[in-house]
């Protein structure tokens, strides 16, 4: 099985954390990245961090930079997205990607694999 499968979502009030996690399989070698994308209703689906499982190619949006931190352990094939100072604007439907080949980018189309997503509410 190459799906991602993601853990983590809940309900949190505003300046909470949670801490997604995202149990890989497949592609897990150094060349491959993983991505988190949120998908908020009425909203397209935007990657908010990437990492390469070699630890390198990080990327954060704008809205998450500071806040949001992405990582990986290798021997667990599992990557994280540690979320702190939660907001209302941050809730969405979390879900985790395995990239496409060696494509390393932000856009959807750069991703093959799709977990089922896990949801992440913001209380003001």
């Amino acid at each position: 099985q190459v799906q991602p499968v993601e853990s983590g979502g809940g309900l949190v009030q505003t300046g909470g954390s949670l801490r997604l996690s995202c149990a890989a399989s497949g592609r897990t070698s150094s060349s491959y990245a993983m991505g988190w994308f949120r998908q908020a209703p009425g909203k397209e689906r935007e990657c908010v961090a990437r990492i390469m499982w070699s630890g390198g190619g990080t990327y954060y949006a704008d809205s998450v930079k500071g806040r949001f931190t992405i990582s990986r352990d290798n021997a667990k094939n599992t990557v994280y997205l540690q979320m702190n100072d939660l907001r209302p604007g941050d809730t969405a439907v979390y879900y985790c990607a395995t990239a496409r080949g060696l494509r390393l980018g932000t856009r959807v189309n750069d991703y093959m694999y799709w977990g089922q997503g896990t949801q992440v509410t913001v209380s003001s």
